[in-house]
């Protein structure tokens, strides 16, 4: 039995198979420029977050119908529940489907046809999380807020993602404020390639809760005095850090060195799918490649659950919690 964690980095788009896009490419009859799945495999190579978007964006066209997304979110949540995931907050892109003429109402319901019935059926408590991509305007944003506005009921908060550098959070100032007057939780991606300036203002500017990524804060002495002060929790993918060059292997990843400083670190996989790993997988990588104890990795897997959007019910995060405390690692 695997850790018990939860998943708070995890973008559903990102988590599409090559197999389901197969199947679902030849369901909606959309043509892919591969070969069969271990040619779109190979076009897994990544040289940095841009090379990466490029093919995620394409591969989503086979993302047509509430079923579709319904497929993909049960096909992720059996994979997480595998590796231990007990609770996962999950990142949809809305304005990439939105700009291909797939309604709101497609996406949210299609995925809430998994996630409303995902601890019956896979036993992990989910939220969803709207994000903007930062590369669009600030206006596309808003838009996409007011068509989410019907669906609030099933959108816990709001994130930003895309390619950072060149967009920085002050960008999306108005946006987030009207998030926030609707009650929405605010997370944003920054620090990932953009600089740790974008983490600060993510801070002041958006009044973001968890920093997505946040690997970059270590740069800047007195962020990182104030992430620790106010217990801010960062989001660490480390096998998507490595995949997009952000750090050139996994035995020199900052991780050891984030928590040593006291950040509020957790482990999770951002786009598993692309980049060669699980939640589970995340965790076993990071306790080989940088020798992490026990204590760490439990760690981590209590902070996941500290750091979980579950203000609406502490009792299960209590039990999550508690189920980290009681769990026996395997003998080596």
């Amino acid at each position: 039995m695997p850790l018990p964690k939860a998943e708070l980095h995890l973008h559903i788009e990102g988590t599409l198979e090559p197999e389901l896009a197969f199947e679902l490419a030849a369901r909606n009859s959309v043509p892919l420029p591969y070969a069969d799945e271990d040619a779109l495999r190979e076009a897994y190579r990544f040289e940095d977050l841009q090379s990466f978007l490029n093919l995620y964006y394409a591969l989503m066209t086979v993302l047509r119908t509430e079923r579709d997304f319904e497929d993909l979110a049960n096909a992720y949540l059996a994979r997480a529940a595998a590796q231990g995931v007990r609770h996962a907050e999950i990142f949809f892109d809305p304005q990439a489907h939105l700009a291909r003429g797939v309604e709101m109402g497609t996406v949210v319901e299609g995925l809430w046809r998994a996630l409303g019935r995902s601890r019956e059926n896979h036993g992990v408590s989910t939220r969803l999380i709207m994000c903007f991509l930062r590369d669009e305007s600030a206006e596309s944003a808003m838009r996409t807020l007011d068509a989410a506005k019907p669906y609030l009921d099933r959108i816990t908060g709001v994130g930003l993602d895309s390619a950072e550098v060149g967009h920085p959070p002050v960008k999306f100032r108005e946006v987030y404020e009207a998030a926030a007057a609707l009650g929405l939780r605010r997370v944003a991606h920054a620090g990932e390639e953009g600089p740790p300036e974008y983490v600060t203002e993510a801070l002041d500017v958006l009044g973001v809760e968890r920093v997505d990524h946040g690997l970059r804060s270590l740069e800047d002495p007195e962020l990182v005095a104030r992430l620790v002060r106010d217990r801010v929790p960062l989001t660490l993918c480390p096998l998507s850090n490595v995949r997009l060059r952000t750090v050139d292997t996994l035995a020199d990843h900052p991780l050891p060195a984030m928590l040593d400083a006291g950040l509020m670190c957790t482990v999770n996989s951002d786009d598993p799918a692309y980049f060669g790993g699980y939640a589970g997988d995340n965790f076993d990588a990071v306790r080989l490649a940088l020798g992490l104890t026990e204590e760490r990795l439990r760690e981590l897997a209590r902070n996941s659950f500290l750091a979980s959007f579950l203000e609406d019910d502490e009792e299960l995060r209590a039990r999550y919690l508690a189920e980290v405390a009681a769990y026996t690692f395997p003998a080596a």
